[in-house]
């Protein structure tokens, strides 16, 4: 799925320079690093703030507690705070939620695009829950955006919060009506970004960022990452230890520095599948007729995160993809409100039928911007071999 390798190999003098200057200064905990770092993330986001943090997960939680969403003290009275949500994520979308003290309300999929359905959320607020919702959390899936039209709309309509869950889709844009064109984390209140290793800009580690327009949430945010710390041993409230490495900041923004020329590539690559499969006359408008394509929102740029196919007999072709030694994946295999874990929020299976029909189909095929072109034609070969 991904070669590691070849892009380190690519900016190798870059990244040891980088490690090597904060070895020098031994300012590994908020070095000037992390500041550089946020201040150009910031820029690339069109976003006036950027706070850096140990994951993507940690973003989720920090963007809501910071924005007041749910209650951060243990022993309180539970808060009535809810967060409206897509089941078809990975688990830290609802899982952050639970962790800020809100109680996750989740909406189905537009099954186009995998990402949460406006249309969906409407009839959750419409639905009288004994909870207050405060926020929406629309997930960026796969890199790209999220309908923000109907999205803010919702919001004004609803006057509730939007945080993004943009962990997938650092570089993706959203173009509005006026014809003005949004980065993702400079759409909602707030936004969460990972930087997992195979994320699009990623860290040699865990890694993550939070971007608002807010200045108090900045600032919230900035003290909720150090234990509620604005004066040094002066704990204001109960936060977290969840800073950003100063190690993980200065390979970030060597990365940072390529990120816009990786995204490209990625979408050169999409194309180059999608180009491929038409030809093996491989696809169809439905999986009862052939390999539906990944669809993209004309309104969106989107960055490719992963080439997410649906795909007949998903399970059977997947290993076959795998005898052969081509790699793919799952993305994801298990609706959230299906988890065990998750039971206690109460939905069963049926209630999400797009998710659900989602999670029986899609596959995802390798993509990375150092993927070469004959790679892919044996990839698509392969596939066209299984269906043959």
């Amino acid at each position: 799925m991904l070669d590691f390798a070849r892009q380190y190999a690519e900016i190798r003098h870059e990244v040891l320079a980088a490690i090597e200057a904060v070895c020098e200064s031994q300012k590994f905990i908020l070095g000037p690093q992390v500041s550089s770092f946020e201040q150009a993330a910031a820029f690339a986001c069109a976003a006036p703030h950027a706070i850096g943090c140990a994951s993507g997960t940690d973003a989720l939680w920090l963007a809501m507690a910071a924005a007041g969403i749910g209650t951060l003290d243990p022993g309180t009275t539970p808060s009535r705070d809810a967060v409206i949500t897509s089941p078809f994520s990975f688990f830290a979308s609802v899982s952050a939620i639970l962790r800020a003290g809100a109680r996750p309300l989740l909406a189905d999929i537009d099954p186009a695009t995998f990402n949460l359905s406006p249309a969906a959320v409407d009839r959750v607020l419409k639905s009288p829950q004994g909870v207050a919702v405060k926020a929406i959390l629309p997930v960026h899936l796969y890199g790209q955006c999220a309908d923000w039209d109907a999205f803010a709309a919702l919001q004004d309509l609803h006057n509730v919060l939007l945080i993004e869950d943009a962990a997938q889709a650092f570089g993706a844009t959203w173009q509005f009506p006026s014809g003005q064109v949004t980065p993702a984390g400079a759409l909602g209140d707030a936004a969460a970004f990972s930087f997992y290793p195979t994320k699009n800009l990623s860290a040699f580690g865990d890694a993550g960022l939070v971007t608002t327009r807010s200045a108090e949430i900045d600032d919230h945010a900035r003290s909720l990452r150090a234990h509620g710390m604005k004066r040094r041993y002066f704990h204001d409230e109960i936060g977290w230890n969840s800073r950003l490495d100063t190690l993980q900041a200065a390979v970030l923004e060597v990365k940072l520095r390529h990120l816009p020329r990786w995204n490209q590539q990625r979408r050169t690559l999409a194309a180059r599948y999608d180009q491929l499969l038409q030809a093996a006359s491989l696809t169809g408008t439905s999986t009862t007729e052939g390999i539906v394509l990944p669809y993209t929102d004309p309104r969106a740029g989107h960055v490719f995160h992963q080439y997410v196919l649906r795909a007949p007999r998903r399970d059977a072709l997947r290993q076959y993809l795998t005898d052969h030694h081509i790699g793919s994946e799952i993305y994801y295999p298990l609706p959230l409100h299906l988890q065990a874990s998750l039971a206690v929020l109460g939905y069963e299976p049926g209630d999400f039928p797009e998710s659900e029909r989602a999670a029986a189909e899609v596959l995802a095929l390798p993509i990375y911007p150092e993927l070469r072109e004959d790679e892919q034609q044996t990839i698509v070969e392969a596939i066209r071999n299984f269906y043959g």
